[in-house]
Protein backbone atom coordinates (compact mmCIF):
# COMPACT_ATOMS: atom_id res chain seq x y z
CA UNK A 1 0.00 0.00 0.00
CA UNK A 2 1.14 3.26 -0.32
CA UNK A 3 -0.30 7.02 0.86
CA UNK A 4 1.14 10.32 1.46
CA UNK A 5 0.61 10.24 5.24
CA UNK A 6 -0.10 7.45 7.23
CA UNK A 7 -1.95 8.51 10.94
CA UNK A 8 -1.84 6.24 13.46
CA UNK A 9 -5.00 6.19 15.88
CA UNK A 10 -8.63 7.00 14.71
CA UNK A 11 -9.45 9.34 17.87
CA UNK A 12 -10.67 12.68 16.86
CA UNK A 13 -7.12 14.26 16.09
CA UNK A 14 -6.62 10.81 13.59
CA UNK A 15 -9.96 11.50 11.98
CA UNK A 16 -9.99 15.25 12.11
CA UNK A 17 -6.23 15.51 10.31
CA UNK A 18 -7.17 12.90 7.57
CA UNK A 19 -10.62 14.95 6.87
CA UNK A 20 -8.39 17.87 6.64
CA UNK A 21 -5.59 16.12 4.61
CA UNK A 22 -8.37 15.18 1.86
CA UNK A 23 -9.77 18.97 1.60
CA UNK A 24 -6.75 19.87 1.02
CA UNK A 25 -6.14 17.47 -2.05
CA UNK A 26 -3.74 14.93 0.18
CA UNK A 27 -4.15 11.29 0.59
CA UNK A 28 -3.86 9.71 3.93
CA UNK A 29 -4.58 6.29 5.55
CA UNK A 30 -6.02 6.01 9.32
CA UNK A 31 -5.05 2.94 11.32
CA UNK A 32 -7.01 1.88 14.40
CA UNK A 33 -6.49 -0.74 16.77
CA UNK A 34 -9.71 -0.89 18.14
CA UNK A 35 -12.68 -1.51 16.70
CA UNK A 36 -15.24 1.07 14.73
CA UNK A 37 -17.93 0.57 17.68
CA UNK A 38 -15.26 0.56 20.44
CA UNK A 39 -14.01 4.58 19.07
CA UNK A 40 -17.88 5.57 18.43
CA UNK A 41 -18.70 4.86 21.86
CA UNK A 42 -16.17 5.36 24.69
CA UNK A 43 -17.25 8.60 26.97
CA UNK A 44 -14.23 10.75 26.98
CA UNK A 45 -14.27 14.53 26.94
CA UNK A 46 -17.18 17.26 26.26
CA UNK A 47 -15.69 20.73 26.70
CA UNK A 48 -15.09 22.60 23.48
CA UNK A 49 -13.72 25.13 22.99
CA UNK A 50 -14.51 28.26 21.05
CA UNK A 51 -11.95 27.77 18.58
CA UNK A 52 -12.36 24.06 18.61
CA UNK A 53 -16.12 24.54 17.61
CA UNK A 54 -14.90 27.25 14.95
CA UNK A 55 -12.44 24.63 13.82
CA UNK A 56 -14.80 22.21 12.89
CA UNK A 57 -17.46 24.29 11.44
CA UNK A 58 -15.33 25.36 8.84
CA UNK A 59 -13.77 21.67 8.19
CA UNK A 60 -17.50 21.13 7.20
CA UNK A 61 -18.51 18.58 10.14
CA UNK A 62 -19.87 20.90 12.71
CA UNK A 63 -23.64 20.73 11.49
CA UNK A 64 -24.53 18.06 14.30
CA UNK A 65 -22.41 19.92 16.18
CA UNK A 66 -24.22 23.20 16.15
CA UNK A 67 -27.69 21.75 15.86
CA UNK A 68 -27.09 19.36 19.34
CA UNK A 69 -24.26 20.79 21.10
CA UNK A 70 -24.95 23.00 24.56
CA UNK A 71 -24.03 26.46 24.61
CA UNK A 72 -22.63 27.72 27.77
CA UNK A 73 -22.23 31.17 28.35
CA UNK A 74 -20.63 30.39 31.61
CA UNK A 75 -19.47 27.88 34.25
CA UNK A 76 -20.18 28.34 37.95
CA UNK A 77 -17.73 27.92 41.13
CA UNK A 78 -19.10 26.50 44.51
CA UNK A 79 -17.12 26.80 47.52
CA UNK A 80 -17.91 27.58 51.54
CA UNK A 81 -21.90 26.37 50.05
CA UNK A 82 -22.32 29.29 47.67
CA UNK A 83 -22.15 29.37 44.14
CA UNK A 84 -20.50 31.80 42.09
CA UNK A 85 -21.01 31.97 37.88
CA UNK A 86 -18.31 33.60 35.81
CA UNK A 87 -19.87 35.22 32.87
CA UNK A 88 -17.45 33.89 30.14
CA UNK A 89 -19.36 34.79 26.89
CA UNK A 90 -19.46 38.34 28.83
CA UNK A 91 -15.95 38.44 29.82
CA UNK A 92 -14.38 37.26 26.03
CA UNK A 93 -16.24 39.59 23.80
CA UNK A 94 -18.75 36.46 22.97
CA UNK A 95 -16.59 33.89 23.19
CA UNK A 96 -18.36 30.07 24.81
CA UNK A 97 -17.87 26.86 25.63
CA UNK A 98 -20.00 24.11 23.97
CA UNK A 99 -21.02 20.56 25.38
CA UNK A 100 -20.68 17.93 22.89
CA UNK A 101 -19.07 14.38 23.93
CA UNK A 102 -16.22 12.96 22.30
CA UNK A 103 -17.69 9.97 21.10
CA UNK A 104 -19.97 12.14 18.78
CA UNK A 105 -17.25 13.98 17.63
CA UNK A 106 -15.42 10.52 16.59
CA UNK A 107 -18.92 9.31 14.95
CA UNK A 108 -19.18 12.66 13.25
CA UNK A 109 -15.70 12.36 11.75
CA UNK A 110 -15.64 8.76 11.00
CA UNK A 111 -19.28 8.80 8.98
CA UNK A 112 -17.47 12.22 6.98
CA UNK A 113 -14.02 10.17 6.39
CA UNK A 114 -16.21 7.39 4.74
CA UNK A 115 -18.53 9.43 2.58
CA UNK A 116 -15.75 11.19 0.95
CA UNK A 117 -14.13 7.60 0.37
CA UNK A 118 -11.43 7.94 3.01
CA UNK A 119 -9.51 5.31 3.97
CA UNK A 120 -9.72 4.59 7.66
CA UNK A 121 -8.92 0.92 8.90
CA UNK A 122 -9.77 -0.41 11.95
CA UNK A 123 -8.93 -3.81 14.31
CA UNK A 124 -5.53 -3.32 12.80
CA UNK A 125 -2.89 -5.56 14.46
CA UNK A 126 0.80 -5.22 15.26
CA UNK A 127 1.61 -1.84 13.84
CA UNK A 128 4.92 -0.87 13.87
CA UNK A 129 6.79 2.16 12.59
CA UNK A 130 9.99 1.71 10.94
CA UNK A 131 12.46 4.05 8.92
CA UNK A 132 10.68 7.11 10.34
CA UNK A 133 14.18 9.11 10.23
CA UNK A 134 14.29 8.44 6.25
CA UNK A 135 12.72 10.23 3.42
CA UNK A 136 10.67 6.74 3.31
CA UNK A 137 9.13 5.90 6.39
CA UNK A 138 6.59 3.10 6.52
CA UNK A 139 3.76 1.61 8.60
CA UNK A 140 4.18 -2.16 9.00
CA UNK A 141 0.65 -4.21 10.13
CA UNK A 142 -1.19 -6.89 10.23
CA UNK A 143 -4.68 -6.03 7.91
CA UNK A 144 -7.48 -8.31 7.53
CA UNK A 145 -5.10 -11.39 8.68
CA UNK A 146 -2.43 -10.23 6.25
CA UNK A 147 1.19 -8.66 6.69
CA UNK A 148 0.66 -5.69 5.23
CA UNK A 149 3.41 -2.19 4.37
CA UNK A 150 2.21 1.00 4.12
CA UNK A 151 4.55 3.28 2.87
CA UNK A 152 4.29 6.78 3.54
CA UNK A 153 5.61 10.52 2.78
CA UNK A 154 4.98 11.32 6.42
CA UNK A 155 3.50 9.55 9.32
CA UNK A 156 0.96 11.60 11.90
CA UNK A 157 0.98 9.56 15.71
CA UNK A 158 -2.18 10.35 16.71
CA UNK A 159 -2.68 7.17 19.08
CA UNK A 160 -2.71 8.59 22.04
CA UNK A 161 -0.30 8.04 25.34
CA UNK A 162 -0.06 4.35 25.46
CA UNK A 163 0.12 3.90 21.71
CA UNK A 164 2.95 2.82 19.62
CA UNK A 165 4.03 5.91 17.70
CA UNK A 166 5.78 8.09 20.83
CA UNK A 167 8.27 4.76 21.03
CA UNK A 168 9.29 4.91 17.92
CA UNK A 169 11.43 8.04 18.73
CA UNK A 170 14.59 7.03 20.30
CA UNK A 171 14.31 7.57 23.68
CA UNK A 172 17.58 9.86 23.74
CA UNK A 173 16.13 12.52 21.84
CA UNK A 174 13.13 12.77 23.83
CA UNK A 175 13.15 15.01 26.70
CA UNK A 176 10.00 14.44 28.98
CA UNK A 177 8.34 16.30 31.76
CA UNK A 178 6.10 15.17 34.34
CA UNK A 179 3.94 15.55 37.65
CA UNK A 180 1.78 12.93 38.93
CA UNK A 181 -0.84 14.39 41.25
CA UNK A 182 -1.19 13.08 44.58
CA UNK A 183 -5.44 12.78 43.58
CA UNK A 184 -7.43 10.74 40.84
CA UNK A 185 -11.15 11.33 39.90
CA UNK A 186 -14.00 9.15 39.86
CA UNK A 187 -16.28 9.83 36.97
CA UNK A 188 -19.58 8.12 36.15
CA UNK A 189 -22.06 8.68 33.64
CA UNK A 190 -25.40 8.82 34.75
CA UNK A 191 -28.95 8.18 32.89
CA UNK A 192 -30.38 11.63 34.67
CA UNK A 193 -31.39 15.21 33.21
CA UNK A 194 -28.22 17.66 34.41
CA UNK A 195 -29.24 19.38 37.79
CA UNK A 196 -27.12 22.51 36.81
CA UNK A 197 -27.36 24.19 33.33
CA UNK A 198 -23.41 25.07 32.95
CA UNK A 199 -20.42 23.83 34.37
CA UNK A 200 -20.16 23.01 38.00
CA UNK A 201 -17.08 23.28 39.86
CA UNK A 202 -17.14 22.69 43.71
CA UNK A 203 -13.70 22.87 45.99
CA UNK A 204 -14.78 21.04 49.41
CA UNK A 205 -12.95 19.84 52.49
CA UNK A 206 -13.52 16.18 51.30
CA UNK A 207 -12.47 17.30 47.92
CA UNK A 208 -13.34 18.19 44.50
CA UNK A 209 -16.81 17.58 42.64
CA UNK A 210 -17.78 18.66 39.39
CA UNK A 211 -20.69 18.37 37.87
CA UNK A 212 -21.04 18.51 33.92
CA UNK A 213 -23.48 17.68 31.01
CA UNK A 214 -23.12 14.90 28.10
CA UNK A 215 -27.21 16.04 26.83
CA UNK A 216 -30.48 17.14 28.01
CA UNK A 217 -31.04 13.52 29.53
CA UNK A 218 -27.27 12.34 30.52
CA UNK A 219 -25.00 13.48 33.41
CA UNK A 220 -21.63 13.59 33.89
CA UNK A 221 -19.92 13.94 37.28
CA UNK A 222 -16.49 13.42 39.15
CA UNK A 223 -15.31 13.31 42.36
CA UNK A 224 -11.55 13.96 43.73
CA UNK A 225 -10.26 10.50 45.38
CA UNK A 226 -7.17 9.02 46.33
CA UNK A 227 -4.84 7.76 43.38
CA UNK A 228 -4.98 4.01 45.07
CA UNK A 229 -8.31 4.19 45.46
CA UNK A 230 -10.41 0.50 43.45
CA UNK A 231 -13.36 1.25 41.69
CA UNK A 232 -15.39 -1.21 43.57
CA UNK A 233 -14.81 0.42 46.77
CA UNK A 234 -16.97 3.26 45.10
CA UNK A 235 -20.30 1.63 45.04
CA UNK A 236 -23.26 3.81 43.54
CA UNK A 237 -24.66 4.83 46.65
CA UNK A 238 -21.53 5.86 48.30
CA UNK A 239 -20.76 7.78 45.08
CA UNK A 240 -24.11 9.78 45.30
CA UNK A 241 -23.88 10.59 48.72
CA UNK A 242 -20.39 12.28 48.11
CA UNK A 243 -21.68 14.16 45.63
CA UNK A 244 -24.58 15.35 47.85
CA UNK A 245 -22.25 16.45 50.52
CA UNK A 246 -19.81 18.56 48.40
CA UNK A 247 -22.02 19.82 45.98
CA UNK A 248 -24.65 20.80 48.85
CA UNK A 249 -25.60 24.71 48.82
CA UNK A 250 -27.67 26.55 50.77
CA UNK A 251 -29.75 28.32 48.37
CA UNK A 252 -31.88 25.07 47.90
CA UNK A 253 -30.43 23.72 45.25
CA UNK A 254 -31.07 19.66 44.41
CA UNK A 255 -28.90 17.18 42.96
CA UNK A 256 -31.12 15.18 40.85
CA UNK A 257 -29.79 11.25 41.09
CA UNK A 258 -30.55 8.28 37.98
CA UNK A 259 -28.74 5.22 37.25
CA UNK A 260 -25.21 5.13 36.69
CA UNK A 261 -24.05 3.81 33.23
CA UNK A 262 -20.31 3.74 33.80
CA UNK A 263 -17.59 4.26 36.22
CA UNK A 264 -14.36 4.74 36.12
CA UNK A 265 -10.97 6.03 37.84
CA UNK A 266 -8.97 8.67 36.00
CA UNK A 267 -5.16 9.54 37.03
CA UNK A 268 -4.66 13.33 37.72
CA UNK A 269 -0.63 13.78 36.00
CA UNK A 270 0.76 16.28 33.83
CA UNK A 271 3.05 15.09 30.81
CA UNK A 272 4.71 16.84 27.56
CA UNK A 273 8.05 15.06 25.80
CA UNK A 274 9.98 17.85 23.57
CA UNK A 275 10.13 17.39 20.74
CA UNK A 276 6.97 16.27 19.12
CA UNK A 277 8.23 15.45 15.82
CA UNK A 278 11.64 13.23 14.70
CA UNK A 279 12.62 12.74 11.25
CA UNK A 280 9.29 12.12 9.16
CA UNK A 281 7.45 11.16 12.53
CA UNK A 282 4.81 13.78 13.87
CA UNK A 283 3.40 13.17 17.30
CA UNK A 284 -0.32 14.81 18.17
CA UNK A 285 -2.38 15.12 21.08
CA UNK A 286 -2.34 12.45 23.84
CA UNK A 287 0.55 10.85 22.75
CA UNK A 288 2.74 14.17 23.16
CA UNK A 289 1.01 15.64 26.36
CA UNK A 290 -1.31 14.62 28.79
CA UNK A 291 -3.01 17.27 30.94
CA UNK A 292 -4.97 17.25 34.30
CA UNK A 293 -8.53 17.23 33.43
CA UNK A 294 -9.79 19.83 35.46
CA UNK A 295 -9.80 22.79 32.69
CA UNK A 296 -10.95 20.50 30.11
CA UNK A 297 -8.69 21.10 27.77
CA UNK A 298 -7.05 17.41 26.09
CA UNK A 299 -9.15 17.33 23.42
CA UNK A 300 -8.94 20.41 22.31
CA UNK A 301 -5.31 20.36 22.73
CA UNK A 302 -5.22 17.72 20.60
CA UNK A 303 -7.14 19.39 17.67
CA UNK A 304 -4.77 22.47 17.74
CA UNK A 305 -2.04 19.96 17.08
CA UNK A 306 -3.96 18.67 14.22
CA UNK A 307 -4.50 21.73 12.69
CA UNK A 308 -0.93 23.49 13.23
CA UNK A 309 0.07 19.82 11.49
CA UNK A 310 -2.36 19.86 8.54
CA UNK A 311 -1.66 23.54 7.74
CA UNK A 312 2.26 22.38 7.12
CA UNK A 313 1.51 19.23 5.69
CA UNK A 314 -0.74 21.21 3.06
CA UNK A 315 2.26 24.22 2.77
CA UNK A 316 4.74 21.32 1.96
CA UNK A 317 2.68 19.61 -0.63
CA UNK A 318 0.95 22.66 -2.36
CA UNK A 319 3.71 25.06 -2.18
CA UNK A 320 6.97 23.22 -1.47
CA UNK A 321 7.70 24.75 2.07
CA UNK A 322 9.27 23.25 4.56
CA UNK A 323 9.57 26.02 7.46
CA UNK A 324 6.08 25.27 9.28
CA UNK A 325 6.88 21.47 9.28
CA UNK A 326 10.35 22.32 11.08
CA UNK A 327 8.81 24.51 12.87
CA UNK A 328 5.84 22.12 14.32
CA UNK A 329 7.20 21.42 17.48
CA UNK A 330 7.73 25.00 18.69
CA UNK A 331 4.23 25.96 17.34
CA UNK A 332 2.77 23.43 19.34
CA UNK A 333 4.38 23.70 22.46
CA UNK A 334 3.43 27.37 23.12
CA UNK A 335 -0.51 26.48 23.51
CA UNK A 336 1.02 23.43 25.54
CA UNK A 337 2.69 25.10 27.93
CA UNK A 338 0.05 27.54 28.07
CA UNK A 339 -2.75 25.21 28.53
CA UNK A 340 -0.31 23.17 31.28
CA UNK A 341 0.02 26.22 33.61
CA UNK A 342 -3.90 27.00 33.62
CA UNK A 343 -4.44 23.02 33.78
CA UNK A 344 -2.24 22.84 37.22
CA UNK A 345 -4.01 25.94 38.37
CA UNK A 346 -7.22 25.25 38.32
CA UNK A 347 -6.28 21.64 39.58
CA UNK A 348 -4.82 23.12 42.31
CA UNK A 349 -6.85 25.53 43.31
CA UNK A 350 -9.75 23.18 43.54
CA UNK A 351 -8.30 20.00 44.85
CA UNK A 352 -8.05 19.04 48.67
CA UNK A 353 -4.50 18.65 49.46
CA UNK A 354 -2.74 15.60 51.30
CA UNK A 355 -0.84 16.64 54.07
CA UNK A 356 -2.61 19.77 55.35
CA UNK A 357 -3.18 18.65 58.91
CA UNK A 358 -3.44 22.67 59.86
CA UNK A 359 -6.20 23.20 56.59
CA UNK A 360 -3.35 26.01 55.83
CA UNK A 361 -3.57 25.40 51.93
CA UNK A 362 -7.27 24.88 51.91
CA UNK A 363 -7.41 28.48 53.68
CA UNK A 364 -5.28 29.67 50.57
CA UNK A 365 -7.43 28.38 48.25
CA UNK A 366 -10.39 29.82 49.50
CA UNK A 367 -9.11 33.03 49.64
CA UNK A 368 -8.23 33.28 46.17
CA UNK A 369 -11.44 31.86 45.15
CA UNK A 370 -12.88 34.70 46.86
CA UNK A 371 -10.59 37.00 44.90
CA UNK A 372 -11.40 35.14 41.55
CA UNK A 373 -14.95 35.78 42.03
CA UNK A 374 -15.09 39.12 42.85
CA UNK A 375 -12.24 40.62 40.85
CA UNK A 376 -13.32 41.08 36.75
CA UNK A 377 -9.71 41.21 36.16
CA UNK A 378 -9.29 37.89 37.89
CA UNK A 379 -12.22 35.99 36.58
CA UNK A 380 -11.22 37.91 32.29
CA UNK A 381 -8.18 35.74 32.86
CA UNK A 382 -9.90 32.49 33.75
CA UNK A 383 -12.81 33.00 31.17
CA UNK A 384 -10.39 33.47 28.64
CA UNK A 385 -8.20 30.17 29.01
CA UNK A 386 -11.93 28.60 29.49
CA UNK A 387 -13.11 29.28 25.94
CA UNK A 388 -9.39 28.77 24.79
CA UNK A 389 -6.92 31.64 23.66
CA UNK A 390 -6.75 32.55 20.14
CA UNK A 391 -3.50 32.85 19.67
CA UNK A 392 -0.63 32.40 22.38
Amino acid sequence: MRTQVGIVGAGPAGLLLSHLLQRAGIESVVLESRSRDHVENRVRAGVLEQGTVDLLCAAGVGERLRREGLVHQGIELRFAGRTHRIPLAELTQGRCITIYGQQELVKDLVDARLAAGGAVHFEIDDVRLRDVDSNAPRLDCTLAGRATELRCDFIAGCDGFHGVSRAAIPAQRLRVYEREYPYAWVGVLAAVPPSTHEVLYAHHERGLAMHSLRSPELSRLYLQCAPDDAIDAWTDDRIWQELHERLATSDGWTLREGPILEKGITAVRSFVVEPMQYGRLFLAGDAAHIVPPTGAKGLNLALADVRVLAEALTAWYCESRRDLLERYTEQCLRRVWRVQQFSTWMTTLLHRAPGDPSGFDARLQLAQLAYLTSSRAAATSLAENYVGLETV
